[in-house]
């Protein structure tokens, strides 16, 4: 199947792995960009978020190195601006994958998900 879909990821990540097996499992090829040599921008991130449903925070990697450096009281004390702008800087503090269809964006991988974003799968 042939659609337009942009798919964040990090190579070494395994829920990228998985994100992507599925969707080869239903014929879907994504067009890939490397989220760690080129995270989504503040522009992105601005019409992206409020599309995902999900507040800025949940777009952290809360489990990486990059969100252990700057420590959690850092970031709960950060603004939705400044969390903006760090995630824009640095693709490895994103929770990935990220996946963009449309107006849709879904952020990390739930099978169910992907099932209600490609119906006719």
């Amino acid at each position: 199947m042939t659609t337009d879909v942009l798919m964040l990821s990090y190579s070494g990540c395994d829920t990228c792995k998985k994100a992507s097996r599925w969707l080869e499992q239903h014929g879907i090829t994504p067009r890939v960009r490397p989220i760690v040599e080129e995270p989504p921008t503040p522009a992105e991130l601005a019409k992206w978020v409020p599309q995902s449903g999900l507040s800025v925070r949940k777009w952290l990697n809360t489990s990486g190195q990059s969100y252990r450096a700057l420590g959690k009281a850092t970031v709960d004390a950060a603004s939705d601006a400044t969390l903006v702008e760090w995630l824009a800087a640095d693709g490895k503090l994103v929770k990935r994958p990220v996946l963009v269809r449309g107006s849709r964006v879904l952020v990390g991988f739930k099978p169910e998900a992907y099932a209600e974003l490609f119906p006719d799968t």
